[in-house]
């Protein structure tokens, strides 16, 4: 019988040390984890959550680690993310967009970049499946940096928080901290050409060039996809699901729906969380 393991990350805040005097205060993230944790916990997986000051880079490689080296043929992984993305420049060359930036997830005591993520899958054996959700901004930022939802007038209140650390944050946590990323991606060299054996399937919170809403409860992304899942009741493949999710939200913010490695359409065409 396969094995299904999950691991749940959420920060409503990070390290101010770490990030130049900035917390990256949110609402939502830990509700989030603790909200996908007790869904995956519904669905059989074996769970782990880390938030907050015990999300740090090494605990979340040394998660995914364990789980690469634990599963095998058949087994699933699913990771959830809740928290701020940001990004650093890409110095190893292995981006082909016109910005040459490196995503990230910002953990609370640093940026885990994407080159990372990329190794950390190549760890996985051949025929695991993967679901990564992902409800943070990330990419194709720095060409739109307001948002398109403001406030719509007197009385309407503040505009709700986005899901990304500010440029001007990023610019300087970088700066301060170059020697450290920098070698993190010469480490990890044409990270997003590395082979992985594995089936990667991520849903993220939006689109390259949007923002994901943070909320008092949940994020944007993640009560849209929990009211869509509505207990188990869904019936559909991943696909399918993504589709119904990106229906309920603003066009501001479209999930996206993204295959990494291993093409499987047997894994796409599950309903999602079936171990």
């Amino acid at each position: 019988m396969p094995t299904g393991l999950s691991l749940h990350l959420g920060l409503n805040y990070v390290n101010p040390d770490r990030y130049g005097g900035w917390d990256g205060e949110l609402a939502a993230c830990e509700f989030d984890a603790h909200d996908m944790q007790a869904l995956a916990a519904a669905r059989g997986f074996q769970t782990q959550q880390l938030l907050r000051a015990d999300c740090t880079s090494a605990n979340v490689i040394a998660a995914l680690r364990a789980a690469a080296a634990r599963l095998k043929k058949g087994d699933l992984f699913f990771l959830t993310y809740s928290g701020h993305g940001g990004q650093v420049p890409d110095v190893n060359g292995d981006e082909l967009d016109n910005d040459r930036q490196d995503e990230t997830w910002c953990l609370y005591d640093r940026q885990l970049i994407d080159d990372e993520l990329w190794t950390l899958w190549g760890r996985f054996k051949a025929g695991v499946r993967i679901l990564v959700l992902s409800d943070s901004c990330h990419s194709g930022t720095a060409t739109n940096p307001i948002p398109p939802f403001l406030p719509a007038g007197p009385g309407a209140g503040p505009a709700p928080k986005i899901r990304m650390m500010p440029l001007r944050v990023g610019r300087a946590a970088y700066k301060a901290h170059r020697r450290e990323y920098d070698a993190i991606q010469k480490a990890h060299p044409a990270a997003e050409r590395a082979r992985v054996r594995s089936s990667v399937l991520l849903i993220s919170g939006c689109q390259d060039n949007q923002f994901s809403l943070d909320g008092p409860r949940n994020g944007l992304f993640t009560g849209t996809l929990r009211r869509v899942w509505n207990k188990g009741r869904f019936r559909g493949d991943h696909r399918t699901f993504r589709d119904h999710i990106a229906a309920r939200m603003p066009a501001s913010q479209t999930p996206n729906y993204f295959v990494v490695g291993k093409v499987n359409p047997a894994f796409e065409k599950q309903t999602p969380f079936t171990v």
